[in-house]
């Protein structure tokens, strides 16, 4: 039976095993949902987390958007008319909350705040890789975004207030022209709910949909990353590339020695056209280039995210001491991926050997070291070293168990 991994934040529910049923997907298990639900249609789940409370408060919210480094949007609809901003904004910058048909939306909230963090690890029955954010959606009544859809996997968690939703699953995804936001033309729905806290829709990409508050409320929306075959592409040549250059110390230069003398100095010759077909054709990469390219592309952190060293970090010695006898966790922040030969830690590679292998593995499934379980691994000095290097980089945290 699969070990259910720990919870990096002590007393805080844990993500529900592939074969587990959990009330957060209809009394389904995970296995279940993946296999009927997972990128095929959507599924509505009435208390799928009973008696949530929002993990901030709107005040909190508010305060979270004014900050530099935190991702966040106002979106109006007065007298009819779209209206967006970014923020950051201070809480005096916002409209009154009596006011009708005004949204906030605050990306990336996982990253700033443990209560966040922790309803968003529910989710890792779904691989980290493709895990990407909670956003947490305020809104004063009758406010929304618009009817829109997502190229993405959601699910719209509601956790205070309630929100009617109404979603299609149309081929017309033509926008209308002329907006700040990427509003539907020709919007379509044929299903419609209220949410109240505690209840979740799913929806797979490319489903429109459009919600809107019935008085105040607030919406997490726990997003996955679907990066496009475009991107995808681009990023792994510039990967090949960026480890070409590193494992050649003298890189070999385009050389045209058969080149004739030219009458029209600005026609591409076709000698260089040939050439440079020739070295491309030779290009070539296999799993263990993809896997290493994967790690890395996908555990780095997004431009706005900033870590925090300690002020006085602690030497080596007083690290172990102070990890002995109360563990250490990954910061929120910290992504941590591996396969089966190499660890990534937020855009950074390693390789695995005979000792870091399980406890990195562990230290990635669980977020977290309990303190016990360091003092049966101290003796790897390595092991050790890395940690106290992670620490003072601020990817890892102490005190995670006490």
């Amino acid at each position: 039976m699969p070990t259910r991994p720990l919870d990096a934040t002590a007393g805080r529910p844990k993500a529900p095993l592939p074969d587990e049923v959990t009330p957060l997907l209809g009394n389904r298990t995970p296995a279940q949902f993946m296999r009927r639900y997972w990128q095929k249609k959507p599924l509505l789940i009435r208390q799928a987390i009973p008696d949530i409370e929002a993990p901030l408060t709107r005040d909190e919210l508010f305060n979270l958007a004014d900050l530099d480094d935190v991702e966040s949007r106002l979106i109006t609809h007065f007298r009819k008319t779209w209206a967006l901003e970014h923020g950051p904004f201070a809480p005096d910058e916002l409209p009154p909350v009596k006011k009708r048909e005004w949204t906030l939306l605050v990306q990336g909230v996982n990253l700033h705040d443990d209560r966040a963090h922790a309803l968003m690890n529910r989710f890792r029955f779904i691989p980290d890789a493709r895990l990407d954010d909670l956003m947490i959606s305020y809104a004063t009544d009758g406010g929304g975004v618009g009817a829109h859809f997502d190229s993405y996997d959601v699910f719209l968690l509601q956790v205070h207030g309630k929100r009617r939703w109404r979603i299609g699953a149309q081929r017309d995804l033509t926008l209308n022209p002329g907006l700040p936001l990427k509003v539907l033309q020709h919007f379509e729905p044929e299903e419609e709910w209220v949410l109240e806290p505690g209840d979740m829709l799913y929806l797979p990409p490319h489903i429109a949909h459009d919600g809107v508050a019935e008085g105040e409320c607030m919406t997490c929306s726990i997003g996955f990353r679907a990066p496009s075959a475009r991107e995808l592409t681009g990023q792994f040549l510039y990967h090949l590339a960026e480890r070409s250059t590193d494992a050649d110390a003298a890189p070999a230069l385009y050389r045209d020695p058969k080149q004739e003398p030219v009458a029209h100095p600005a026609q591409l010759p076709s000698l260089l056209v040939d050439r440079v077909g020739a070295i491309l054709a030779d290009v070539s990469w296999n799993e263990k280039d993809v896997a290493s390219f994967l790690g890395s592309y996908l555990s780095e952190p997004k431009a706005n995210v900033v870590f925090d060293p300690p002020n006085r970090p602690l030497n080596e010695q007083k690290f172990v001491g102070r990890i002995q006898k109360s563990g250490l966790r990954l910061d929120r922040k910290t992504i941590l991926l591996y396969d089966k030969r190499s660890y990534f830690i937020n855009g950074e590679a390693g390789i695995f050997d005979s000792k870091t292998k399980k406890w990195l593995a562990e230290l990635a499934d669980n977020r977290l070291l309990e303190a016990k379980r360091f003092v049966t691994l101290e003796d790897d000095s390595s092991m050790t070293a890395l940690l106290h290097e992670w620490y003072r980089a601020g990817w890892i945290q102490v005190d995670a168990c006490a």
